[in-house]
């Protein structure tokens, strides 16, 4: 039976901050001991992916404290920054790092340097980081994220019920949300934008002022974090996901809903186009347009809001597009394969 060390960011199973990658890991490591492997977690607390030098004196610790050969995947958050800790064991264990989100620095350039291998979690990522790091390229696996099969959702006639599921911070975009959205206020429409607050509170705070401002205070709610059955239920009274980010390494929102037949109207940015792909026939299952462009995500809006042919079109290309969709085991049985390359290497 295979071991596997797996470090984890302290807050993983945190459910005040649910974001994609912690929900990455925790379902890969169950993918993982469904294989066979035995999975031993090492949750690292602290500041990731920005550490101090308590959170590299514990990762350390946990790294000292590993037996020689010892299989270790570590997640980015945890690993990019600290390429220091991660040399003086470089020789001694087999490290794998997990990159969710390319940092694209230094730091990181260092850190994938001294791993045995790496698993990008999309196509986009995995180019993103051969073009940006002399990594050979057949050290870099990709296991993208798998969706869970779910029911249709019902959707209403005038598509009005907008659903954005991210945490609220600049990166995902809801400052450009909330500006397209206010030249949509003769139109009738809700937004729920389900995601953790806490991560950067400055942010909410300008965000539900300029939400006040264009009088969308009752009309966007910031309800905060959901998981379990009130994501589902949050996902089953959708119309549309909308994902407005400046940035995206895939986005698992957009496959969540697309399990559920909602369409989603994106960023084209990074490999969210990636994550919503193409229905059999060859039509997207949703709209795509350029990130940070307030006027280009409100054109969208209205026409999803004014179009009722174009709502039918991506509700049935979402909908064949669900059919396509892969599990969770497929992820896990990519993830083995490159930590056994990682090891045989």
């Amino acid at each position: 039976m295979t071991v596997v060390h797996v470090v984890l960011p302290g807050d993983i199973d945190d459910p005040a901050t649910p974001s994609g990658g912690n929900g990455y890991d925790r379902r890969v490591c169950h993918e993982l001991a469904a294989l066979g492997w035995t999975v031993r977690e090492h949750p690292v607390p602290g500041d990731w992916p920005r550490p101090g030098t308590g959170e590299r004196a514990a990762l350390a610790r946990v790294l000292a404290a590993l037996p020689d050969g010892a299989l270790v995947l570590l997640d980015g958050l945890a690993a990019a920054p600290v390429p220091e800790v991660l040399a003086p064991h470089a020789r001694r264990l087999r490290l794998v790092v997990l990159v969710h989100l390319p940092i694209e620095d230094d730091a990181e350039a260092r850190s994938l340097a001294v791993a045995a291998g790496v698993v990008a979690t999309s196509e986009w990522t995995r180019r993103r980081l051969l073009d940006r790091y002399p990594l050979p390229a057949d050290r870099v696996r990709v296991a993208t994220p798998g969706a869970d099969r779910a029911a249709l959702a019902a959707g209403s006639p005038d598509g009005a019920r907008l659903l954005c599921v991210a945490a609220v911070t600049p990166l995902k975009g809801h400052d450009v949300l909330a500006a397209a959205l206010a030249t949509l206020a003769d139109r009738p429409w809700s937004c729920d934008c389900v995601g953790a607050l806490s991560r950067d509170p400055g942010f909410v705070d300008r965000l539900r002022g300029q939400l006040a401002a264009a009088g969308l205070a009752d009309r966007v709610r910031l309800p905060g974090p959901c998981t379990g059955a009130a994501l589902d239920a949050a996902y089953a009274a959708a119309d549309l996901l909308v994902l407005p980010s400046r940035r995206e390494t895939y986005g698992m929102a957009v496959t969540e809903a697309l399990a559920r037949g909602v369409p989603v109207l994106g960023s084209d940015t990074g490999g969210l186009p990636e994550a919503l792909g193409r229905a059999p026939d060859g039509r997207r299952p949703g709209l795509l347009v350029p990130p940070d462009d307030p006027a280009a995500l409100a054109g969208a809006l209205r026409r999803w809001l004014t179009d009722s042919a174009l709502r039918d079109r991506l509700r049935r290309a979402a909908r064949q597009r669900r059919d396509t969709l892969t599990g969770w085991t497929v992820t896990g049985q990519r993830l083995a394969a490159a930590l056994t390359e990682a090891m045989a290497g």
